[in-house]
């Protein structure tokens, strides 16, 4: 089965699509008829590739985790994305997007970001290459993420406060989209996961897939075969679980783990565990698994990391958990951050809340003592530590 590639329409299986505003129509069939045909291109993919080299500092470590392997009895690997300039995945797709835009003669960028990393990525780009850039953030995550907000305005960008519904990621996508609809020409959206109209979720992917191409070449040099036991990382939207899997989904023995955010825990009323929750309907552009209610009103999310507490989850993933070629996990809060306590003393790595709920997966489930397991850690924990101050006594 193709798992990674959507139709010509956009869909993963019964997943995906673009179910947009007529005013929106004429910038996503731009995208649509564009997109390939220019990241293809050898010009393309010369820029992209020397920036991801030479500016974000690809390949990054692929790094065996002694410590945490004897712990868990099993061969652990992280996937460093954390190193990345800006300190996460983010930058991967935000800089492909932005060099696509220039591309398409748009000379204003606008992006939405929980946690702030996709919104430092964006601003990091736009700066580089030149473009205004204007980033929309929930009222919420503007304080818990105060350290994000001051590093994109000193980049030149222009952060808008999401003041309707839970004041988070989800109401940030909103108040983008209304502005896209409101500037059609000269501006792109920059969707910072595997979320939105087609042909968003198959082009962040696309760009995040360096993960796991890069995964595939180290292990290969580490151990002499590319393909692990198990490939973990974190749901959100899910842009660094896509690069993660993307090379593995068709690799029918590599298994596949999704954690997602299971906030106070999935029955609490207070979760992010969309595969657990969610029902069939549209979010932000595209069909997928949604928390909703009964009549389609879409139920709030927490999770006590801004960049996991989104609605929805992309139909790429909704599309791997509905054919089982995917395993889901919810975390909650307690244990993401008991799995960043001991990432830090065990290995002297501070991880970002998001990544810390792919780490916990170690809690629940068994590993043999022979298994390869590659977890992407794809964030640092800087902007999390006024949170994690909080939850730990020094």
């Amino acid at each position: 089965m193709n798992y990674k590639n959507p139709d010509e329409y956009g869909y993963y299986g019964e997943f995906g699509g673009a179910f947009i505003p007529e005013m929106l129509y004429p910038n996503v069939e731009e995208l649509q008829r564009n997109y390939l045909a220019i990241i293809e291109s050898e010009d393309f993919q010369k820029e992209y590739q020397f920036l991801l080299k030479n500016y974000v500092g690809r390949a990054t470590p692929l790094y065996y985790a002694e410590n945490l392997s004897k712990k868990y009895h099993t061969h652990i690997y992280l996937k460093r994305e954390d190193l990345n300039h800006t300190g996460a995945h983010k930058i991967n797709n935000a800089l492909g997007q932005v060099l696509l835009a220039k591309r398409l003669g748009k000379t204003r960028i606008i992006a939405e970001t929980g946690a702030g990393q996709h919104g430092v990525a964006t601003a990091t780009a736009c700066a580089l290459l030149g473009l205004e850039c204007i980033v929309y953030m929930g009222e919420i995550d503007i304080q818990r993420q105060a350290p994000n907000v001051a590093r994109m305005k000193m980049l030149g960008a222009k952060v808008v406060a999401a003041t309707s519904g839970s004041k988070t990621l989800k109401d940030a996508v909103n108040e983008a989209l209304r502005d896209w609809i409101n500037n059609p020409v000269t501006t792109h959206y920059v969707i910072g996961s595997v979320v939105g109209p087609h042909p968003f979720p198959d082009l962040v992917a696309r760009f995040q897939s360096v993960i796991s191409k890069e995964i595939k070449e180290q292990l290969k040099e580490h151990i002499g075969r590319e393909n692990p036991d198990y490939v973990i990382a974190c749901v959100g939207g899910g842009s660094n679980a896509a690069g993660t899997f993307y090379h593995f989904v068709e690799e029918e023995h590599v298994k596949i783990i999704a954690a997602e955010a299971g906030g106070h825990g999935i029955e609490s009323g207070k979760s992010a565990a969309t595969t657990f929750l969610g029902t069939l309907g549209v979010l932000h552009g595209s069909k997928s698994l949604v928390m909703q209610t009964n009549d389609g009103q879409v139920i709030e999310p927490h999770s006590i990391s801004a960049g996991l507490d989104y609605p929805g989850i992309g139909p790429f993933h909704a599309h791997l958990f509905q054919e089982k070629r995917a395993e889901f996990f919810s975390i909650n809060d307690d244990e993401a951050l008991q799995s960043a306590f001991e990432l830090t003393k065990l290995e002297g790595i501070i991880p970002a809340l998001e990544s810390a709920h792919a780490l916990a997966v170690l809690d629940k489930k068994t590993f043999n003592e022979n298994d390869i397991v590659v977890i992407c850690l794809s964030g640092r924990g800087d902007k999390d530590m006024e949170t994690y101050l909080k939850s730990y006594e020094l």
